[in-house]
């Protein structure tokens, strides 16, 4: 069995057809959050709304050992662009269904009903965590600030993500 790592390495996409390096502030942002948590960026992009271009970045990343953790901002809402729960959720080997509960639990506080309109989704895939959040700043400050910020922090009690990244892919 591999050891806990003392410092997650991340993944973070920007999926967009409109947002360029010096449009997206997402991106940016979570870098700097996931950072200022003790964890180090292994890679970023910015992709278009496509299924099979965001499917096979994330299959790269994916096959990274040192990536622990990939976060995807936008295309999770509900116009016919926003595809990134299509091209994720096949890759999940397991899908975790309290990430989309606690992020609306947060995301009604800030939006009220209007939350119904993300399909925020995460899950395990080849031993990674994927989670794909919406991609307005307000959405990722929720998930960051309010439910991912905590599950990454190894210190975080009565448990968290990290302590059991290595067994994510036992059999």
């Amino acid at each position: 069995m591999s050891e806990v790592p003392q410092s997650m390495g991340f993944a973070v996409m920007t999926v967009s057809d409109t947002r360029d390096a010096t449009s997206d502030r997402t991106g940016p942002w979570l870098r700097e959050q996931i950072t200022a948590a003790g964890h180090h960026i292994v890679d970023h992009a910015i992709v278009p709304d496509d299924v099979e271009a965001i499917r096979s970045k994330a299959r790269n990343w994916i096959e990274k050992p040192d990536i622990h953790g990939i976060i995807t901002t936008g295309g999770t809402g509900l116009t016919g662009r926003d595809v990134t729960p299509e091209a994720v959720i096949p890759l999940f080997d397991k899908v975790i269904e309290g990430f989309a509960i606690i992020f609306h639990m947060v995301s009604f506080k800030s939006v009220g009903v209007s939350t119904l309109q993300s399909r925020a989704c995460a899950g395990i895939a080849g031993g990674t965590y994927l989670f794909a959040i919406p991609g307005s700043m307000g959405a990722c400050k929720d998930a960051w600030n309010e439910v991912l910020v905590h599950e990454f922090n190894p210190e975080y009690r009565p448990c968290n993500l990290v302590e059991i990244i290595p067994r994510l892919t036992e059999r």
